[in-house]
């Protein structure tokens, strides 16, 4: 995936408000494609660029209901942004559609300052899996809380720093082949 390496940030964000249980629920198959337009205006409109976005079958542990959720989400590439900006996009998000936070992530440097987390990506992970590998370790869904797989098959997680050997191994644990998958370090925030 060569074109994403020059990718300064990316923006996950979604519209919905309902926590949906059933993976059968209609509301994961739509495209969000007037979703997909509206963000990309306001991050325009914040003086920033926007790049490619990506269809994402997300799935995360909700201690709440002791059950996995299901959300279809777009993840969104951002350019030209300072990590205020990046900030205060999401927090425009998060208001605009009435979320509990969005998540944002800036690729840095291994070694920078700011770095807290890891962007993981890895080929042939369907949402099943990922959902039943969730489910199985309760280690993982309380520490990772979940993740995201993309309409061809990849996963996209997004970790903290400190927990990279558990995410590893929770890779792994889903029939990952560690050297196929891409790890890129940077900053991670849950913007309310």
């Amino acid at each position: 995936m060569p074109a994403r390496a020059a990718v300064q940030a990316e923006i996950f964000a979604t519209n919905n408000t309902d926590q949906i249980t059933d993976p059968a629920d209609p509301r994961l198959r739509t495209r969000l494609i007037r979703f997909d337009r509206e963000v990309r205006d306001v991050i325009r409109s914040h003086h920033a660029r926007t790049g490619n976005s990506r269809l994402l079958n997300g799935v995360f542990w909700s201690s709440e209901l002791k059950k996995a959720t299901y959300e279809r989400s777009r993840e969104f590439d951002v350019n030209r942004v300072s990590a205020d900006g990046l900030h205060h996009i999401a927090g425009v998000l998060a208001k605009q559609y009435h979320q509990e936070s969005v998540l944002t992530f800036r690729y840095l440097p291994r070694t920078a300052a700011d770095t807290n987390a890891v962007d993981i990506e890895a080929p042939g992970v369907d949402a099943r899996r990922l959902h039943d590998a969730l489910v199985a370790d309760p280690v993982a869904r309380d520490r990772l809380g979940g993740g995201s797989v993309t309409t061809g098959g990849r996963l996209v997680l997004i970790a903290p720093l400190d927990d990279l050997p558990l995410a590893r191994k929770f890779v792994t644990g889903l029939g990952v082949d560690w050297a196929t998958a891409r790890v890129r370090y940077g900053a991670e925030e849950f913007v309310s």
